[in-house]
């Protein structure tokens, strides 16, 4: 019997209500905001992470964003590393790609779906997304 695979203290999951099933491969990025304290630490800018969205239209764990305009060097850092850096309440962006998972800017009202929520410190947030192409609504899971 395998065990679960960790999740990461943030994560997601995205229903399009038209069809009535997960939404599969959504790109999503997750951005700190800010925090309580003067600077998140050592990483500097403050980090993005990213990620596609799984069968189940869910993101389990986030990866480092590396643009395509970086000289070939790809940040190492994880989600934990980061709220490991941050003492008290922190701000985050989760950013969805909808225009592309509709197909177009002529499929979809909104082009993308911006979400942005307080993270106390210690707390884990599941953050779901239930997907129309004129209209979503999101809320604080468990």
């Amino acid at each position: 019997m395998s065990a679960e695979p960790t999740k990461d203290r943030i994560t997601c999951h995205i229903l399009d209500t038209t069809l009535g099933q997960p939404a599969r491969s959504v790109r999503v990025s997750l951005s700190l905001l800010s925090t309580s304290t003067a600077s998140p630490g050592p990483l500097n800018p403050p980090p993005v992470f990213e990620s596609t969205t799984d069968e189940d239209g869910r993101i389990k764990t986030w990866l480092p964003y590396s643009s395509a305009t970086s000289s070939g060097e790809v940040p190492v850092y994880t989600l934990e590393d980061v709220f490991g850096s941050i003492k008290g309440t922190s701000r985050w962006t989760l950013k969805f790609d909808t225009e592309s998972y509709f197909g177009g800017p002529d499929k979809t009202f909104f082009p993308e779906v911006v979400v942005v929520f307080n993270v106390a410190e210690g707390e884990r947030y599941h953050v779901p997304l239930l997907l129309a192409p004129y209209s979503y609504s999101t809320y604080r899971g468990s």
